[in-house]
């Protein structure tokens, strides 16, 4: 019929409404690479409404593929839209894709936590994935989450509870105590009841929003541990060499790291290098973690939005591992990227460590994945990294204070030998750069 033709077209040019809005609101270049985005919609929308009105549904059967090829039209210009944005990082992905890349999240349920722009309570912030055990649970895009294994979620970040999750990473079930506001309260009842989850249902406080405890299996991803290290050295002048690989920045390299550091140190090690060679980066705020172990209470990075609103992420108190007379050397090459680059500049800029090797490969853009109404889903670019310095990893990278070759990596005998490094210079080269140093922060 002509009535469901046109609300599928609308639905379908939702999609484009729904895509330009999130990039409106939160992509990091506001000039839209040189484009006028507030007539960018309707050009794209108006692309399919063409295309829509070109197409004459005969029968039922015609008229499913018709739905079909509009969803596939809407998707297809949706995608020529953020590809006009000019950025190889920001991409549309279809529900196949949105699904995989949201298999194993950070939490393992298949639900997306984010704080409410406004009231900064913590929210599901995408529709759960398709057979996610949030899913199973009745849980829904907008669902208000008030606490996390007991703990209240109030005041709190999205990070602080994948840390709180992550501190026990054989944690099997998790639970969401789940708030549904009023608003859909009965159509949102009658989805949940589909629900084959585990969740619970708590209807207590049911006059101002349904509210219940869901408990969710864990789905866990395979974590590799990315730490390897020796004792390379033991030098004739005393100095003792603990040779530490750092291959990327996952869920266990701060647990992982720290055992390499006590063992080193109880082997004698006096001197280190942190080997990040081909390091391709990781979970960001892993990068600063594992830098309290080295300093406390400094700026690691300051992440920018797109509003130009600037967030100084600062490493913890009480964590260091090691006194600062103990020299650091950092190993980087072309392939040292994103999470890597962040700890990298955060230890050169603090004065805490110097860098040899090549120049870091420059990946300092941060993106946001967003799940669309549709099943499909938005990858975006929203912020950049920046250095306490204020270098702008994106483009320019990392600078070696000494630019050298280095041992090949990828032959473990050699690729641990730490001989022709010279902690004498290398500490040298720290006390040039003191005046350089990042001005200390502000106690908070």
């Amino acid at each position: 019929s002509s009535s469901s033709s046109s609300s599928q077209a609308k639905q379908q040019s939702n999609v484009i409404e729904e895509v330009w809005t999130l990039i409106d609101k939160y992509y990091i270049d506001r000039t839209f690479n040189n484009q006028e985005w507030s007539t960018i919609q309707s050009k794209y929308t108006s692309r399919l409404t063409s295309s829509n009105s070109n197409s004459i549904s005969m029968n039922i059967k015609d008229n499913i593929n018709n739905n079909n090829n509009e969803e596939e039209e809407a998707m297809k210009l949706t995608t020529q839209m953020v590809q006009s944005l000019g950025d190889k990082y920001s991409r549309i992905l279809d529900k196949e894709a949105y699904t995989k890349i949201q298999k194993f999240d950070l939490i393992g349920v298949g639900a997306t936590l984010m704080p409410d722009p406004i009231t900064k309570r913590i929210k599901v912030g995408a529709p759960p994935v398709d057979g996610s055990e949030a899913q199973k649970g009745g849980i829904l895009y907008g669902d208000y989450v008030t606490a996390v294994n007991g703990v209240e979620t109030q005041g709190r970040t999205a990070f602080q509870i994948i840390d709180q999750i992550n501190d026990d990473p054989n944690l099997d079930t998790i639970t969401f105590t789940v708030l549904t506001e009023n608003e859909n309260q009965n159509e949102s009842n009658s989805k949940r009841s589909n629900g084959s989850g585990s969740g619970s249902s708590d209807s207590s406080g049911y006059g101002e929003g349904y509210k219940r405890d869901v408990i969710m299996k864990r789905q866990q991803m395979i974590v590799k541990n990315p730490i390897t290290y020796k004792l390379s050295e033991r030098r004739t002048d005393g100095t003792n060499v603990g040779y530490i690989r750092i291959s990327e920045f996952n869920s266990l390299v701060e647990s992982k790291l720290q055992e390499a550091i006590t063992n080193l140190k109880n082997d004698g090690a006096n001197a280190y290098v942190l080997d990040m060679r081909s390091n391709p980066g990781g979970a960001f705020q892993s990068a600063v973690e594992i830098a309290s172990l080295f300093m406390e209470d400094k700026v690691a990075t300051t992440v920018v939005d797109s509003n130009k609103v600037e967030m100084a992420f600062k490493t913890s108190k009480g964590k260091v591992m090691m006194e600062e007379s103990i020299p650091i050397v950092l190993w980087i090459d072309e392939n040292s990227a994103s999470a890597a680059e962040v700890f990298a500049g955060a230890l050169h800029d603090q004065c805490r460590a110097t860098i040899m090797g090549t120049h870091s490969f420059g990946k300092g853009l941060i993106q946001a994945v967003y799940g669309l109404k549709n099943g499909g889903g938005l990858v975006l670019t929203v912020a950049k990294y920046v250095t306490p310095n204020g270098t702008d990893i994106q483009g320019s990278g990392i600078q070696p204070n000494l630019e050298t070759t280095l041992p090949f990596l990828y032959l473990p005998q050699f690729s641990s030998d730490t001989s022709k490094v010279d902690f004498g210079f290398m500490l040298g080269q720290q006390q040039q750069q003191q005046q350089m140093c990042a001005p200390p922060s502000s106690s908070s």
